[in-house]
């Protein structure tokens, strides 16, 4: 949040008496700019984060704040950049909330592609976390991970109905995908986001395709949106990805969901856990301590209840949600 304006001090005053008036009209002034644009408790959020900023940037006051940079991608229903729900996401959330309780940090957030996101967690000098992390163990050598702070439905195959035929020898009596048996027939294409992990299961059936000719890599902003498009042009017949997601993209498309299919692929599990993932050096360590400290907390009190507004079974989703944490934390 910048401020701009420097109010000016009434004749008279000392050089003291002239800084403590000159903010107590910032703060005034910041309040009465904050009634038309913000709900009354998200202002009380954002005027105690800012007053903690200007306070400790007072001289005579503590060192400088380190800036901890927190990448986002636009990942709905998670992240939303764009659209008449922007901002509205679980994790768009969520971060006001997580902000207001790391004082001890400036923050900044930057909007990224999945490869720039990673690229920036691997640089050993920089200080960065995403919020929406799945745990995998080629990524815990070059990143933190926090305890587990929410649990998404798995990640399935998407498919326009109109190719149903397609698919229906690889499914299991119970609707679920067998994806290897597909990957190994050779006969359809499948979009998948570049350098995303799907959970361990998809992971190693995409690493064990021997026939990568059927995997069409997506490595723009909005990857799963601009799929949906190729998808419906027949440059592929399937999309690897959450169901959420892929519904999201297409009710803003126009797509009526009547025409897409989902299918959960064969032995993943109903529910992937997510984390925030930090830079792994000093500063990264320091502050997953406040985080691991506050999300044991958000995550219970505010995400579960973000998250499941974007459920379509949403009752079911806050039932299986009450069970989510019970397991010891590695």
């Amino acid at each position: 949040m910048k401020y701009t304006e420097r109010p000016t001090a009434k004749p008279g005053l000392g050089g003291r008496d002239r800084a403590e008036f000159g903010l107590r009209q910032l703060f005034r002034d910041l309040h009465r700019r904050m009634v038309n644009r913000y709900p009354h408790s998200t202002q009380a959020r954002l005027l105690a984060l800012f007053v903690t900023s200007v306070l400790s940037a007072t001289p005579g006051t503590a060192h400088a704040k380190e800036t901890l940079t927190w990448v986002l991608r636009d990942f709905p229903p998670l992240t939303i950049f764009s659209g008449p729900q922007t901002g509205q996401g679980a994790i768009d959330r969520l971060m006001p909330e997580l902000i207001a309780r790391m004082p001890e940090y400036n923050h900044q957030v930057m909007h990224v592609n999945r490869a720039r996101g990673t690229q920036m967690l691997q640089d050993p000098e920089a200080f960065a976390c995403d919020p929406t992390l799945l745990w995998t163990p080629e990524r815990e050598k070059i990143i933190l991970f926090s305890i587990p702070t929410y649990a998404t439905p798995g990640n399935g195959i998407t498919i326009e109905r109109s190719n149903h035929g397609l698919f229906a020898p690889f499914l299991t009596e119970d609707g679920h995908l067998d994806l290897a048996a597909l990957l190994a027939s050779n006969t359809v294409k499948i979009g998948i986001v570049a350098e995303r992990s799907y959970g361990p299961v998809i992971d190693k059936i995409l690493h064990a395709t021997a026939e990568q000719d059927g995997l069409i890599l997506h490595y723009g902003n909005a990857a799963v949106g601009s799929m949906l498009q190729m998808e419906r042009m027949d440059r592929f017949q399937a999309i690897i990805s959450y169901w959420p997601e892929a519904r999201y993209h297409a009710q803003q498309q126009g797509i009526p969901l009547t025409e897409l299919e989902f299918f959960p692929v064969k032995g993943a599990p109903k529910y992937q856990f997510a984390h925030i993932g930090c830079s792994r050096n000093d500063r990264g360590r320091k502050a997953m301590e406040i985080i691991n400290r506050e999300m044991r907390v958000l995550r219970v009190t505010k995400l579960i209840g973000f998250y499941a507004d974007w459920m379509v079974k949403k009752e079911e989703y806050l039932r299986d949600a009450q069970t989510f944490f019970d397991e010891p934390e590695n």
